[in-house]
């Protein structure tokens, strides 16, 4: 799964990268970001603007709110098999920037190690998403989204056996394309290259969504600096 990932690039690079518009003085960073909150993203309905969502998926059938947070990802097998996703992923789909995940490999019965993961010298990437539309009792708009995972890869099985949906940065804009069959745009979800990944050890202060600071990225002293496959 992904639970925890990190958009640490400020926002003039977010532009740059990402070729979208939006209001730098309300970009901030996250070093931590968690489900439930509010975080930026590129969808399919607004390509060239940077958008916020709600992370944990509310199908707009939904009774109870909550059930967002048992939807923060998709996995790319099943997406037309369940109803949250089915729609989403033939009409909304979303870009969700990053520069790195966070995933966890057990030690103990106790214990959690977690690992920063990313691409080379953590350069900004896209996981692919999907998106929904969410109405409340006063008929406000809720918007949010689920980050799509599939298999792991090499650098990342040895931790957890699922990873976020990277999308090569020549196929994003495929993702979002209503043009492609949807056979093709479901065969954009691969795990991304081991190859081209790396990731270290960090603190486990991430392990409370509260702590949102730049030293959380910092390797873990004494630990795995760097890994590369």
């Amino acid at each position: 799964m992904c639970g925890r990932y990190t958009l640490a690039l400020p926002a003039v690079q977010v532009k740059n990268r990402f070729h979208v518009e939006f209001d730098a003085s309300q970009f901030r960073q996250h070093f931590n970001a968690a489900p439930g909150q509010t975080l930026p993203l590129i969808t399919d309905e607004a390509p060239d603007t940077l958008s916020y969502h709600r992370w944990g998926l509310l199908p707009f059938w939904a009774k109870d709110p909550k059930i967002g947070y048992k939807m923060i990802n998709a996995r790319a097998e099943t997406l037309l098999e369940k109803s949250a996703f089915k729609h989403p992923v033939k009409r909304q789909r979303c870009l969700v920037i990053a520069d790195s995940f966070y995933e966890w490999e057990r030690v103990d019965k106790k214990t959690k190690q977690p690992y920063r993961i990313g691409l080379h010298q953590f350069a900004p990437f896209a996981m692919a998403g999907i998106w929904s539309e969410w109405k409340d009792a006063e008929e406000r708009p809720i918007r949010t989204f689920s980050i799509i995972t599939v298999n792991a890869n090499a650098l990342v099985a040895p931790i957890h056996d699922r990873m976020p949906a990277i999308l090569p940065e020549a196929q994003e804009r495929e993702w979002l394309s209503h043009d492609l069959p949807l056979k093709d745009v479901l065969q954009l979800l691969q795990p991304f290259p081991a190859t081209d990944m790396e990731r270290y050890k960090v603190s486990d202060r991430v392990n409370k969504a509260a702590n949102d600071e730049p030293d959380l990225i910092e390797p873990l002293a004494g630990g795995e600096q760097g890994a590369l496959f």
